[in-house]
């Protein structure tokens, strides 16, 4: 037998949550689980998973060009270097897709960064629990190690932010719609199903995502919480941009963080750049380790390779990890 076909073979085994089940065993419990469906019932569910859903969310704009960030992670230095490139790219308005808090030290000194900068910023998993008094970031993660540095880091944000800060975090919206040209783009967090939904490039496909765009009526999502960034121009002409963080590098060997610049084409189109954005880590890393933060948290920001919340990343973007 060649190695394909004892990958290939069925071991009789199926993923029932976190056990190995007969495959029989699954079968006769899905079975069971199940009901049928008329003709007229099946159509009227399915016009109920396609149906657009009711947002009754403000369009804000229109803008030539905008830039949009996520992850700010606590780092501070990260966003000023936003901020000011930004500015020099000429971006009209600055937008941010939540979680505030996180790795990085010193949550006060965000706070007056996107106050100043008048940053448009939407709520993440860290603002709804901080602000709500939640004892978890409600990250997402399955893994008990991952678990660990994200009870760490949220422990952390938790103590040193301050109660006006976390209050204001809870009046922030859970999302925006905003007009680039003529465009109307989506901003969420996670996913707009689900705050803490993770959208990576791999596990993303095509009718998936515009599945998405059709129920949400919008032209382009904008989207963060993975950490990588990616830009995918659907087959329908719209988009679908991860914008990355600036808090943390993108798990590449490479010390940069990453946001999304968004121009309007003429013509109705939309332009998109992933833009990579250095900062001053080196001091970033002195004010981790000055702070008590662990030294995963630290070696990450100085070599560009993720050392924690690694599990939750699916095969392909794992394989690109150092660890």
């Amino acid at each position: 037998m060649t190695e394909r076909e004892r990958m290939a073979l069925h071991r009789g085994l199926a993923t029932w949550g976190e056990r190995l089940v007969p495959l029989a065993d699954f079968r006769r419990a899905a079975a069971a689980a199940g009901r049928d469906l008329s003709p007229e019932e099946r159509a009227a569910a399915l016009r109920a998973a396609t149906a657009v859903l009711p947002d009754t969310t403000p369009v804000e704009g229109p803008w030539s060009r905008i830039a949009v960030c996520g992850g700010i992670y606590n780092n501070h230095l990260g966003l000023a270097a936003l901020l000011d490139d930004a500015a020099r790219r000429g971006a009209e308005a600055v937008y941010c897709l939540g979680d505030l808090g996180g790795f990085g030290p010193s949550p006060e000194k965000v706070w007056p960064l996107l106050l100043q900068g008048d940053v448009r910023t939407i709520q993440g998993n860290y603002e709804e629990s901080l602000a709500s008094g939640r004892e978890d970031c409600n990250c997402g993660y399955t893994d008990p190690r991952d678990n660990h540095f994200a009870a760490v880091s949220y422990g952390y944000t938790a103590r040193h932010a301050s109660a006006d800060f976390k209050a204001w975090m809870g009046r922030l919206p859970m999302r925006r719609r905003v007009r680039v040209g003529e465009r109307e783009l989506l901003l969420v967090h996670g996913s707009p199903r689900r705050i803490n939904e993770f959208l990576f490039a791999s596990t993303a496909p095509v009718p998936f995502l515009e599945t998405l765009l059709d129920r949400n009526a919008c032209d382009a999502l904008l989207c963060t919480h993975t950490g990588l960034h990616w830009h995918r121009r659907l087959p329908s002409g719209r988009d679908v941009v991860n914008v990355g963080v600036i808090g943390r590098p993108a798990n590449d060997g490479t010390t940069a963080v990453w946001y999304a610049l968004l121009d309007a084409r003429p013509g109705g189109g939309l332009a998109v750049e992933l833009v990579p954005l250095a900062y001053d880590h080196p001091a970033l890393a002195a004010e981790m380790r000055r702070e008590g933060l662990p030294e995963e948290f630290v070696e990450t920001i100085l070599t560009g390779w993720w050392t924690t919340c690694l599990e939750i990343l699916p095969a392909r973007e794992r394989a690109l990890s150092r660890y």
